[in-house]
């Protein structure tokens, strides 16, 4: 079998989670949350802003974009049934372009807000779409991402337990034994390698406030019902060093990234964001 890595074309085609319409439509509201708390936005979050969703696939989440206000919205990818499924149903408000994340069709610093999450572990270049996107950012832009950790006990989209943590080979054959795939294709990285992969920005850790604060972030479904009510209560009064022993492991964290020194505008949080030191 070869281990050459090649991009994976038609994802939307043998990956039925990015044509759940409500579940993209959730991970939406959550994203326009934590970048309207970051701009210090209650409304029209994106309003007179250019955005970019990088890795779109079927839309929903440009198309999220496009209502919370974006003067001119992007939905860039290579999966072309996605694409197509897009622009049939949100071509009129979102521009869908097909291009690799390694050369994205915009001049350097036009796009206001790049989208990329849980993207990275799917791409043969992670860190070459990382330069491409901060080529094109403005000086005064901003970068959400989403971002699966390696060490995460549970693997998302396999459903394994550690998984992500195995050589490539064994991840090979513990997918084929479970039934799951014929190799594993995603490659995570570890908190550090993602520091390393964001060389260059400034970065703005989400993953706690959203977690400590859920209501606050359209993200309630992270902690349902009373045990989850418990739980964020736990979390948003967690001394800071605790949760920061916590972060190795964290399944998956949302950062905001920047090329300026801007800083969060948004209100005070029981858990606020914290800075990000990228190697």
């Amino acid at each position: 079998m070869s281990t050459e890595r090649v991009a994976q074309l038609e994802y939307s085609e043998f990956q039925a989670a990015m044509l759940d319409e409500e579940k993209r439509r959730r991970k939406a509201a959550k994203i326009v949350a934590v970048l309207g708390h970051f701009l210090g936005r209650d409304k029209d979050v994106l309003a007179g802003l250019t955005v970019a969703d990088i890795g779109c696939s079927a839309g929903f989440i440009a198309d999220e974009l496009a209502a919370a206000g974006a003067s001119r919205t992007f939905g860039v990818d290579i999966d072309v049934p996605g694409l197509r499924k897009a622009a049939q149903r949100f071509g009129e408000r979102v521009e869908f372009v097909c291009a690799d994340g390694t050369a994205l069709p915009f001049p350097d610093g036009s796009v206001d807000v790049l989208v990329f999450n849980h993207i990275y572990e799917h791409v043969v270049d992670p860190d070459a779409i990382m330069a491409e996107m901060r080529r094109v950012l403005t000086d005064d832009g901003l970068l959400y991402l989403g971002l699966g950790n390696r060490l995460g006990v549970m693997e998302p989209h396999y459903k394994l337990p550690f998984l992500s943590y195995l050589p490539p080979a064994l991840a090979d054959r513990y997918v084929r034994l479970s039934g799951r795939a014929d190799s594993y294709y995603e490659r995570y990285r570890t908190r550090r390698g993602l520091r390393r992969m964001a060389r260059g920005l400034r970065v703005w850790d989400y993953t706690f406030p959203v977690l400590a604060t859920p209501a606050a972030f359209a993200g309630s479904e992270l902690f349902p019902g009373v045990i989850g009510r418990v739980a964020g209560g736990a979390l948003s009064r967690m001394p800071r060093p605790v949760l920061r022993a916590l972060l190795p492991v964290v399944p998956t964290y949302l950062w905001v990234a920047t090329k300026s020194d801007r800083r969060p505008a948004g209100v005070s949080l029981p858990q606020p964001p914290d800075p990000v030191r990228t190697l």
